[in-house]
């Protein structure tokens, strides 16, 4: 981890790799200041760890870097120990949040971080990408909160690309609060909510049974993808109600 004017860097490496025997080893496993990682107890194959908020952040002009591979036969599951706060900082400029998922074939990863709260005043841009082999199961959640509870929302600007076997399937940019493009809240937009989230499910099941297009419940969509997976988008008054929606979605496409 280094300080500078422009905030703190930080960085998180995260290797998984299958032991042979039916289990997942951990031969990577750092973090720096704000990006501390935990191994928690596992559940038969499946190691699992998180993400524990060693500071406060990420801050104005903060740079974060998360960067996860689960290699062949490994089974992760990644989690944050509470929801990420972006705040205001004394730096004016922006902060960043990049994480980096690789999954290679007869790997799964599960990316489960809680809410990201974007505080008034705070502006982030986050982008996540994840690259999959044509055999890799994934399980990726992003779920957004404009503001804490009574205040205003922070600016953020999130993007989320998918790419299977060198393909992508999934490239979307969400653009929100002070600053952001002419009808972010409007009804083609959050229609006035102040939590957003989405799920990618990747199956390889999914390439000859994919999921129906369709509406979950009031504020949810499934939509499948050009490949071996789902999409599910939902946009809620709060956080509670965003889980329980995409939670609902996603046990229906079992």
């Amino acid at each position: 981890m280094t300080t500078a004017p422009g905030g703190v860097r930080a960085r998180a490496r995260l290797l998984a790799r299958g032991d042979g025997r039916g289990g997942t080893v951990l031969p990577v496993l750092e973090g720096e200041g704000p990006l501390a990682v935990r191994r928690t107890r596992g559940s038969g194959a499946e190691a699992r760890v998180m993400l524990v908020g060693a500071m406060s952040g990420p801050l104005g002009g903060d740079r974060f870097e998360v960067a996860v591979h689960a290699a062949e036969g490994a089974r992760l599951r990644v989690g944050s120990a509470a929801a990420t706060l972006a705040l205001p900082g004394q730096d004016k400029t922006g902060a960043r949040y990049d994480v980096r998922l690789t999954v290679d074939d007869d790997a799964e990863l599960c990316w489960l971080p809680e809410q990201l709260i974007c505080a008034d005043g705070s502006d982030l841009a986050v982008t996540t990408t994840a690259d999959l082999a044509a055999g890799a199961r994934l399980l990726l959640r992003e779920e957004q909160v404009l503001g804490r509870s009574g205040e205003e929302p922070g600016r953020l600007t999130s993007r989320l690309t998918v790419r299977i076997d060198g393909r992508c399937v999934l490239d979307q940019e969400l653009a929100c609060g002070p600053g952001a493009p002419g009808g972010w809240d409007g009804p083609a937009g959050l229609a006035g909510h102040r939590a957003v989230g989405q799920l990618v499910v990747v199956r390889p099941e999914f390439a000859d049974a994919p999921p129906t297009a369709r509406v979950y419940e009031e504020g949810a969509a499934v939509m499948p993808l050009a490949g071996p997976a789902a999409l599910v988008s939902a946009v809620a008054p709060d956080a509670l109600r965003l889980r329980r929606l995409l939670d609902g979605a996603l046990a229906s496409l079992d």
